[in-house]
């Protein structure tokens, strides 16, 4: 069995991705801690909001730049871990991770208030995200996106697009953007992981293997073009993804769907008791607020 080893470092490490990342966390900084006063009401983050949005930045270097990228393109396990964490972890440590005010002067822009308005709407959120992972994740449209660089990259920015707009009536702490309270957090979260659910079961209890871009070698070799120099992979003899793996390709398959939906579950399980106990805790602020008011007018004794 080969090791990625022999793919080489640019394809194993992606130093312009990582230079790209670096840029990103430095100008994040700068914006935050130096240039803030320059914004409309800008304050210094907090260091929870860097810690977060530091956090982000390395997951998304750690996914889309290590050797899971590489393994991505290889087996469809590694392949649907680096989805989930991609479009389930990614997006609300970004939504927290930016100062509401530098939220704001983004969102005051003519263009992105009315769209972002629109596209935040939870149903529509709910739809758009869920309908577009589902619909790439059927065998002909998904070899056929897996196998053009810029359809691919192009494809997969979208619907991390669509990701931000699907989690941001969850954990978005913009007054004028709250369009969900507590209780209904909790049945949107709901909503979501029933929607996934179909494409998950389809890959889970399928008896074949659906994708070519990892069952035909050919197919196969021409995915790997999106993280491998052509000069490279033309020079190695590589007879399919069973080179680096042990798993049969229609178990590999059946492991990405499974590891897909329990990556959702635990997401969407720690966002369930967030929500649940923010609407816990703001109802027992209201009857305290209720109780005082009841106090208050309430009919003095007479001395």
């Amino acid at each position: 069995m080969l090791t990625l080893d022999i793919f080489g470092f640019r394809a194993l490490w992606s130093p312009v991705y990582f230079l790209v990342m670096a840029a990103l966390l430095v100008a994040y900084y700068l914006v935050v801690y130096k240039y803030y006063d320059r914004f409309k009401d800008g304050v210094p983050a907090t260091r929870k909001q860097a810690v977060y949005f530091t956090s982000a930045i390395i997951v998304l270097y750690i996914i889309k730049g290590s050797p899971v990228d590489l393994m991505a393109h290889i087996t469809f396990y590694m392949h649907m871990i680096q989805m989930a964490v991609l479009y389930l972890v990614v997006p609300p440590l970004l939504i927290f991770g930016l100062p509401d005010w530098l939220w704001r002067s983004f969102l005051s822009l003519p263009i992105v208030d009315p769209l972002f308005r629109f596209f935040t709407k939870p149903l529509i959120a709910l739809i758009m995200f869920n309908g577009i992972f589902s619909i790439y994740h059927i065998p002909l449209i998904f070899d056929f996106v897996k196998t053009d660089m810029w359809l691919h990259a192009g494809y997969t920015s979208v619907l991390f697009i669509l990701a931000m707009f699907m989690w941001w009536p969850l954990v978005n702490k913009l007054e004028e953007y709250q369009t969900l309270s507590g209780v209904k957090k909790m049945g949107y979260i709901f909503a979501d992981g029933v929607l996934i659910t179909p494409a998950c079961a389809l890959i889970i209890f399928a008896d074949t293997p659906m994708y070519a871009t990892f069952s035909d070698p050919n197919a196969w070799g021409e995915a790997l073009k999106l993280c491998v120099p052509p000069t490279m992979l033309s020079s190695l003899d590589l007879s399919g993804p069973e080179t680096f793996s042990s798993i049969s390709l229609l178990h590999d398959q059946q492991l990405g769907g499974v590891i897909m939906k329990v990556i959702q579950e635990i997401v969407y399980g720690i966002f369930l008791g967030y929500a649940f106990f923010q609407w816990f805790r703001n109802e027992e602020d209201h009857q305290a607020e209720q109780d005082a008011i009841n106090l208050a007018s309430a009919p003095q004794p007479v001395k």
